[in-house]
This record gives C-alpha cells, sequence and structure tokens, in this order.
C-alpha cells in the first residue's frame, strides 16, 4: 500500500471519521497538541539555552535531569495527537507543501537529540566548566530545528 493509499485509509477509517465527526475530539486532541508542542518547545528552550552557556549559575546535569523527561513527554503528546490529528485530514495534509518538511524538522530535531544523548550525556557535568563548541553548536542546531517544526505545525492550516 502505498502512503496516499494509506492516508485515504486512515482518513476514510472509524478514527479519521470519529475525529471529524465528534463535536468534542477534535478540538480535545487540537489542545493536546498545543500542550505537547509548548511542553516540548519550552523544555527544549531552556534546555539549549543552558546548553549554549546561558544561566550557568544552575548545574547542567540538574537541568537535563528536569528538563529532559518533560520534553520527552511533550514529544509523546506530539506525535499520538499529531497521528490522530492527521487521521481526520490525511488527504489535505499530505497536499499540504508543508507537512513534509515538518515531519522532516521533527526527525532531525529527533535524530539531533538522540546523537547529542550519545555524544554528551556522560559529560554533562564537565559542560559546567567548560562547554564544547561542538555540543553548544548541537545545542543550537536543536533550538532552531523544534521551533521551525512548531512552527511549520501552526502553519499548516493558513498553506
Amino acid at each position: 500500500m502505498d502512503l496516499l493509499a494509506w492516508a485515504a485509509w486512515i482518513e476514510h477509517s472509524a478514527l479519521g471519521a470519529w475525529m471529524r465527526s465528534s463535536s468534542v475530539a477534535y478540538p480535545l486532541v487540537n489542545v493536546i497538541h498545543v500542550f505537547g508542542l509548548v511542553l516540548l518547545i519550552g523544555s527544549m528552550l531552556l534546555l539549549d539555552l543552558r546548553l549554549m552557556g546561558f544561566v550557568r549559575r544552575l548545574p547542567l546535569p540538574d537541568v537535563s535531569d528536569i528538563l529532559t523527561p518533560l520534553a520527552i513527554a511533550g514529544l509523546v503528546a506530539l506525535i499520538a495527537s499529531g497521528f490522530l490529528l492527521f487521521a481526520a485530514d490525511a488527504g489535505p495534509l499530505l497536499d499540504n507543501p508543508l507537512f513534509p518538511v515538518k515531519l522532516l524538522f521533527i526527525a532531525l530535531g529527533t535524530i539531533n537529540a538522540l546523537a547529542f544523548r550519545a555524544l554528551w550525556g556522560s559529560r554533562l557535568a564537565l559542560w559546567d566548566q567548560h562547554p564544547p563548541l561542538a555540543g553548544r553548536l548541537q545545542a543550537l542546531a536543536s533550538l532552531l530545528t523544534w521551533v521551525i517544526a512548531g512552527t511549520l505545525g501552526r502553519l499548516l492550516a493558513y498553506v
């Protein structure tokens, strides 16, 4: 089954019909999606700024321990609610030129986060003395990637 056929199937499934017809489901899922966006971008903004060297009075491992689970929860909420929102309008979303770009930035942000943890996760305590330039640039890329993904998601309704 190709992507367009799958999108048509999911849109015409009971899940897609329920998301479109329920007076509660779509608005509630949309609120969850926005909440997930705020949780992810808010956490990543604070963590990435700390990784870039701002607010150094707080130990980086502590900041990371607090904010990383919040960012993960936000991403999980976004993926789950995003799938439900996609089920309601799969065809039009696939026709929107911003949608694949949004998905690309989500993938890039996720890959960057996983690579960051693999490269730097065990050495975060050392960042309090000397944050590596490569890691700081990776944090900047993270911040930009997630903000772009969130912005593209909000713009989908207007393109």
